[in-house]
């Protein structure tokens, strides 16, 4: 033995004969959860269907903005996280440890520096022009198609100065939508002054196909939040606060959505579901609907007056 020089204390000898096989375990089994990951993610498509965006063929114009920018910047976030995590793993491949004991001692690339800055506020850039491009579709309504049902601003539920969304000629169908514990109550404005006669569903909001129509959103009682993907974006139903949006539906059939703020134990009960129907269709529900309720109108009034008649008999005798 030499003078001078020591053998590594055991700690250290066993230290390094362990290292190589725990490595290697570890190895496989990040290899074997990645290989699980991808199974579980296979065996549940439907799961998955809506997970990056809405589905193709959006119901709506701002729905179809919505997204394709969602799509455009998918799309971006997944090229920069190859490009960068194809580029780490390559380097913890080329720069082992047991390729090279002592790594480059580096302590700056200003060329780097400045290439990756001056990328990141292109990237950002291209990202504001796009998202302007898009935003004026997505918070402006059109007109309503000349296949769509005839519709006027009369009747509106909409305040005077109000910021809303409307189309170019001022005509759209309103529906307040107002948010209750746990439920959606669709009323929709008309020129009568009588508010008792407006007509209304629970549940299911009917609307004609091709035809604007713009949303008055309210909450009785608790926050609540209007969301159906296929039709726009999401927007919450506030006590004492007036939200608006719109959409115009592109196609005939049901739309289905969830109120997306947690409002209480039965949240998950609260959906929403949106028929939009041929323009025919539309006026002849809204004619039942209407004659439904100024009969049933009627008859309250009538028994009122009963009971008023027969509380002053009483009162009489």
């Amino acid at each position: 033995m030499m003078a001078g020089h020591h053998p590594p204390p055991l700690r250290d000898s066993m230290r390094i004969a362990l290292r190589a096989p725990v490595r290697s375990s570890l190895a496989r089994a990040f290899m074997a959860l990645g290989l699980l990951s991808i199974l579980i993610l296979a065996t549940a498509p439907a799961a998955f269907a809506d997970f990056i965006a809405p589905d193709a063929g959006s119901g709506s114009p701002n729905a179809e903005g919505i997204r394709s920018l969602y799509l455009i910047i998918y799309v971006l976030a997944v090229i920069i996280f190859v490009g960068v995590g194809g580029l780490l793993l390559f380097t913890l491949r080329r720069f082992s440890a047991k390729r090279h004991p002592v790594a480059e001692q580096i302590h700056g690339n200003n060329k780097l520096e400045i290439g990756w800055t001056l990328g990141a506020a292109l990237l950002l850039v291209v990202i504001s022009i796009v998202t302007f491009a898009k935003l004026d579709g997505i918070d402006n309504p059109p007109n309503s198609g000349a296949e769509g049902a005839p519709v006027t601003e009369q009747g509106s539920f909409i305040a005077d100065g109000a910021r809303r969304p409307m189309p170019p000629n001022g005509k759209s169908l309103n529906i307040q939508v107002n948010g209750q514990q746990y439920m959606w109550r669709y009323v929709y404005a008309d020129g009568d002054k009588d508010l008792l006669n407006n007509v209304f569903a629970y549940e299911t909001m009917v609307v004609p196909v091709n035809t604007t129509v713009t949303l008055t959103i309210r909450s009785n009682d608790v926050q609540h939040s209007w969301w159906v993907p296929d039709l726009g974006g999401k927007f919450d139903a506030v006590p004492g606060y007036t939200n608006y949006t719109w959409f115009k539906a592109t196609k005939t059939g049901t739309f289905r959505g969830q109120c997306a703020e947690l409002c209480g134990r039965n949240h998950a009960n609260m959906v929403a579901q949106v028929k939009v129907v041929e323009p025919a269709a539309f006026e002849a529900w809204y004619a039942r609907q209407k004659q439904n309720i100024e009969g049933a109108n009627k008859l309250a009034a009538a028994g009122r007056q009963a009971l008023a008649a027969q509380a002053a008999q009483t009162s009489a005798k």
